[in-house]
């Protein structure tokens, strides 16, 4: 086998847009035609340029290889141009196609790929979902609503789901950390009060944040919702100050969450060592792929941290993320976006329910890619996959922030 064409889907999901702006899918396509999907979640630069970087590192470091080779090929990649550190947008390019050449091998040999991983360890994951509006609920206004999260977690609680993640604690800024204003501490507290209430002890509380804050905003954050309980605080502060972190994890009494923006093992370390972090949320499609993870789900284990995939992307990085998670030990859960459109773009061949992602049986990823729908839905806008903001945290007004799905009208 070897790797032979590549081609590369950029799809626009209908609004509201949940899972991001665009969705970039590489397909590889072996010598002998067996073809494979994947997807890259880097948003650094826009599609077009993102196209580029994914052809550029197709063709510098992988076309022509057997795909069983990801180690070398990866490694060719982490050391390209003298860099032999993480890159989230050449890592991202990898990614998507690393995650390909899963699909690949797996239908060469005609077995999932979480059998080619270790084999099955779960038969079914616990899967979460953020809290989007429900029919009748309006936008922008069930961003800053306790009460439409509290409606909304019931109904995700009676479809099976037993975590729910929100996310009221104000805007994620091009400024770096902030001190959250006392309104969006209020808020916070507001949003765990309601949904505590509405759903008692049947769901977990995901309290996401996006690293806007400073250390002690986090911690003052942190505790003001500490007597509700959270199962985790994501992301309190900025990515880049992992040793940061672990003074938040050292002040507040929730287990912290990180790392949807890191790439590589090596990002994740210093946390680990650090004591930073009890949950690993690696996105597979900037990580660097599945045998990445599979490698960083071996060092957490040793840590006793738990493994929760991210997913703010398309399908076929949520159908990676299953095939990890049903070979790991240490999966806590995965993150889910069970709309129409995702389940359409795979013909409903992973999916949620009643909470829980049975464990694939197809070959590879064991998706059915329907490359006639993402034809017909290209990206034409301009901007990115998601954006921040360039205003401050508003201190006199409160803040709004509807994050990667802004209103579309």
């Amino acid at each position: 086998m070897k790797l032979a064409d590549l081609e590369i889907f950029v799809v626009a999901p209908p609004a509201p847009g949940w899972g991001g702006q665009y969705w970039i899918f590489p397909k590889l396509t072996t010598a002998c035609g067996i073809v494979g999907y994947g997807e890259c979640y880097a948003s650094t630069v826009g599609p077009e340029v993102m196209r580029a970087v994914i052809e550029d590192v197709f063709a510098r470091h992988m076309q022509g290889e057997n795909p069983e080779n990801l180690e070398k090929m990866f490694r060719r990649v982490y050391s390209s141009g003298f860099t032999q550190r993480p890159d989230p947008t050449v890592i991202g390019a990898f990614a998507g196609l690393e995650i390909a050449c899963w699909d690949i091998l797996g239908k060469a040999r005609d077995r999932p790929v979480w059998a080619l991983l270790g084999g099955q360890m779960n038969d079914r994951l616990r899967a979460y979902t953020y809290l989007y509006p429900q029919p009748g609920q309006a936008l922008p206004e069930f961003w800053t609503s306790p009460e439409m999260a509290g409606e909304a977690a019931i109904a995700m609680v009676e479809q099976g789901y037993t975590a729910v993640k929100f996310d009221p604690a104000g805007p994620y800024t091009m400024r770096g950390g902030h001190m959250p204003a006392m309104s969006d501490i209020s808020t916070s507290v507001a949003f765990c009060k309601a949904i505590r209430e509405a759903v008692g002890d049947r769901a977990d509380l995901l309290f996401g944040t996006h690293g806007q804050f400073s250390v002690a905003g986090a911690i003052r954050l942190g505790q003001a919702i500490e007597p509700y309980s959270p199962l985790w605080f994501e992301e309190p502060i900025p990515p880049d100050a992992p040793l940061d972190m672990a003074r938040v994890a050292q002040s507040v009494r929730i287990p912290v969450a990180t790392g949807e923006r890191l790439c590589t093992k090596a990002e994740f370390a210093t946390l680990l060592r650090a004591g930073a972090v009890e949950i690993l949320q690696p996105a597979l499609g900037r990580l660097g792929g599945i045998l990445e993870a599979k490698k960083l789900a071996a060092i957490a284990e040793v840590f006793t941290a738990q493994m929760a995939p991210h997913l703010y992307a398309g399908p076929v990085e949520w159908a990676a993320n299953v095939h990890l998670g049903v070979s790991i030990p240490n999966l806590l859960m995965v993150e889910s976006i069970d709309t129409p459109f995702h389940n359409a773009l795979i013909k409903n061949t992973v999916k949620v329910e009643g909470g829980f992602v049975p464990a694939p049986q197809a070959p590879g990823l064991g998706i059915d890619f329907d490359e006639d729908l993402a034809r017909a839905h290209p990206w034409t806008g301009t901007g990115l996959h998601l954006n921040m903001q360039d205003a401050p945290c508003d201190y006199v007004n409160g803040n709004s922030f509807a994050g990667g799905a802004p209103v579309k009208e």
